[in-house]
């Protein structure tokens, strides 16, 4: 740790107010922008970052730097930024379900957007598959055949079925992993085992 982030940080460790008040002045805006460009919303931005000080100044007593504090701290808005994101991705996925287990009828031009680009990175995701996976997948999810139906009708034995069906599931929840809430919601059971 550089000598001048030694002397401040000590001075935060051991309560002194105004190396805090110093350290947030230097580095709010800068963090705000870091934060705006995770989260594309100033406002957002901003409290991730008020939060993020709050938070440090709390646990100033057990915080352990190693490298300097701009880099523990922008290492800080990063995650807590990566946080609010997953965060979001789940909000968004339940309001997607409230939305579409309230009435199909009220479904937004938004919602019906997102539902088909859902569907086509599903499709997309497919196409990665090699083709008796893809097959196999296919006549299970879509069609709704049971492995043993699969079976007779690819003339395959129910363990073929099962270990594509396998690989399938692996790879498409690999291709579409930051998808996984929403495919959950609006296309329930699709990557289930």
């Amino acid at each position: 740790m550089q000598s001048y982030d030694k002397v401040s940080f000590d001075a935060i460790r051991s309560g002194d107010v105004n190396a805090f008040e110093t350290m947030f002045r230097t580095y709010y805006q800068p963090l705000c922008r870091y934060a705006y460009s995770f989260v594309h919303e100033t406002e957002e931005a901003e409290e991730i970052v008020q939060s993020s000080f709050i938070s440090f100044w709390e646990k100033k007593e057990s915080i352990e730097i190693t490298t300097s504090v701009k880099a523990y701290l922008y290492r800080a808005i990063r995650n807590a930024c990566l946080n609010n994101l997953k965060h979001e991705k789940v909000k968004l996925a339940f309001a997607q379900h409230q939305a579409y287990s309230g009435s199909k009828q009220d479904e937004s031009s938004e919602q019906t957007l997102l539902h088909d680009e859902l569907e086509q990175k599903i499709m997309a995701a497919m196409q990665k598959l090699p083709e008796q996976c893809r097959i196999i997948f296919k006549l299970s999810r879509f069609e709704e055949l049971k492995y043993q139906e699969i079976a007779d009708q690819l003339n395959i034995s129910i363990k073929t079925v099962e270990n594509q069906m396998g690989k399938a599931l692996k790879i498409m929840r690999e291709q579409l992993r930051e998808y996984l809430p929403l495919i959950a919601v609006l296309f329930t059971g699709l990557l289930d085992n």
